[in-house]
């Protein structure tokens, strides 16, 4: 089954916040005769410093999988509400993850905007901007312009919005439209105000973005492996589901940020973190009420599957009509084999052509591209994919495709995967195979693509007469941008 690396959305972090001296006299004096007092409340977090009603506290942060650095936000915490005056917090964190509320936009739309074509090659060059890069990651929306991938890109994806209850919904607030960016890590050198309605946030940052490069088509992209769950409910009533995405894009806040929206849903009619059975119209039927909201004027992509198996995913719903009203589509040619099987057999997660011995028929991307050419989809429309990251297992011996393996190799942020900018240095590549590269490095094995093998891929694109290509994601890069140069220097 292919599995997406974006089904981590961001990384969850619990604060516990213990009173200081700051709690008024009247309370403190009661905390001699008092016993712990800890609720779940909604505080706000800036610089480690926490403050709620006047009152100030200091912030103790769990945390998964993330170095205690400067947190803000606002967070459902744990606090001592003072009666205590600063009893010990729990020894463990609450289990609920940091919630972010939603917005309700109103509903009067600007004039969108119109659609200019691609670059100078003719070729559209895509990349994914993960919003929540902005935490652990510190990779910011400047990152792409100080490592010259800005001046690169046609369009850069926004990931991602929500589609709770079958609605576009925010998928992280704080990240969106919130944060306050100082003066080193904004686009322009000037750092974010908290006037009343100022725009903050990545929104902000990429509005930044489009002054500096006009040509750049910004989309926002709802969905993902973790975010699909709400299309189900969405193919029950796309007309509400279309008009909920409308309202959310066109609030005025940042209506002038989005030139497009892209729906990510994993999967129409078939399983992925949750299993969907809607049908297979359903996913036309989605596309056609988001087109006609928005109209032709918009731009409307779809990220799909690139399972190229008879009778897999491509095979179970209407992806032709459905692709008929995009203006582009990009099936996920990536993530085919990796350590969610942690025996292996060892794989390239990104073949472009299969080999002997493949672990299964139709998990490559030519397969894909062939099957969705087969089903009248356009080969203008179509780019491939390009995973800026690799996939690795652990106790492996052999050096060749095709070993076995006890489980994910170790990697930054989740086992089992890695950035390139981390596996050129760590174990760099000593073979290809399907179009891609791999290497051995002690008993750990990955693959992931390269220039050299990204080179073949663009010309596979141009062979195929493919609309261009795009990748996941921009922080898994090179601080110069080795990858994206090696799409851009072969389209």
């Amino acid at each position: 089954m292919q599995k997406s690396l974006r089904r981590a959305t961001w990384v969850s972090a619990i604060v516990v916040v213990a009173a200081t001296a700051a709690i008024p006299a009247t309370q403190a004096s009661a905390a001699a005769a008092c016993a712990p007092a800890w609720s779940s409340t909604a505080v706000y977090v800036k610089d480690n410093q926490a403050s709620q009603n006047g009152k100030n506290y200091t912030a103790k942060w769990w945390t998964q999988n993330e170095s205690p650095a400067t947190h803000s936000g606002q967070w459902d915490v744990w606090i001592d509400n003072g009666a205590c005056g600063g009893t010990t917090p729990p020894t463990t964190p609450p289990t609920t993850p940091p919630t972010t509320p939603p917005t309700t936009p109103p509903t009067t739309p600007p004039t969108t905007p119109p659609t200019t074509p691609p670059g100078n090659s003719g070729k559209n060059l895509v990349g994914y901007f993960a919003q929540w890069g902005v935490y652990q990651r510190q990779y910011f929306v400047k990152n792409l312009v100080t490592s010259g991938s800005a001046s690169k890109l046609t369009h850069l994806l926004y990931a991602f919005g929500n589609t709770t209850g079958g609605q576009c919904t925010i998928g992280d607030s704080y990240a969106d439209y919130d944060m306050a960016y100082t003066a080193a890590n904004s686009v322009d050198g000037v750092a974010d105000t908290w006037d009343a309605g100022a725009l903050r946030g990545s929104f902000n940052q990429l509005r930044k973005l489009k002054k500096a490069y006009p040509n750049i088509k910004i989309i926002w992209s709802f969905g993902g492996w973790t975010w699909s769950g709400g299309f189900t409910q969405a193919a029950a009533n796309p007309t509400a589901f279309a008009n909920s995405c409308y309202n959310l894009i066109k609030d005025p806040r940042w209506s002038d940020v989005f030139d497009g929206i892209d729906l990510d849903w994993e999967y129409p009619n078939a399983c992925g973190l949750s299993c969907d059975a809607s049908g297979p119209a359903s996913y036309n039927n989605v596309i056609t009420a988001v087109r006609n909201k928005f109209g032709n004027n918009f731009l409307v992509t779809s990220a799909i599957s690139a399972d190229g198996s008879n009778g897999g995913k491509l095979d179970v719903a209407d992806y032709a009509s459905g692709i008929s009203k995009l203006n582009l589509v990009f099936p996920m040619t990536y993530d085919y084999f990796g350590a969610f099987a942690p025996q292996g057999p060892t794989a390239p997660h990104s073949p472009l052509n299969s080999y002997a011995g493949i672990p299964q028929q139709g998990f490559w991307s030519d397969a894909a591209i062939q099957k969705l050419k087969s089903k009248g989809v356009p080969a203008n429309k179509m780019l491939l994919g390009i995973g800026f990251y690799g996939r690795g297992w652990t106790g492996v011996s052999q050096a060749a495709p095709g070993g076995s393996a006890s489980g994910a190799a170790p990697g930054t942020y989740e086992a089992g995967i890695e950035d390139y900018k981390v596996l050129k240095n760590s174990c760099p590549s000593t073979g290809t195979v399907g179009g891609t590269a791999y290497a051995k490095c002690g008993s750990n094995w990955w693959s992931y693509d390269t220039p050299s093998t990204i080179a073949g891929k663009m010309s596979y694109v141009k062979q195929q007469g493919l609309g261009g290509a795009f990748f996941w994601e921009f922080s898994g890069d090179t601080s110069n941008g080795e990858l994206i140069t090696a799409i851009k220097n072969n389209l």
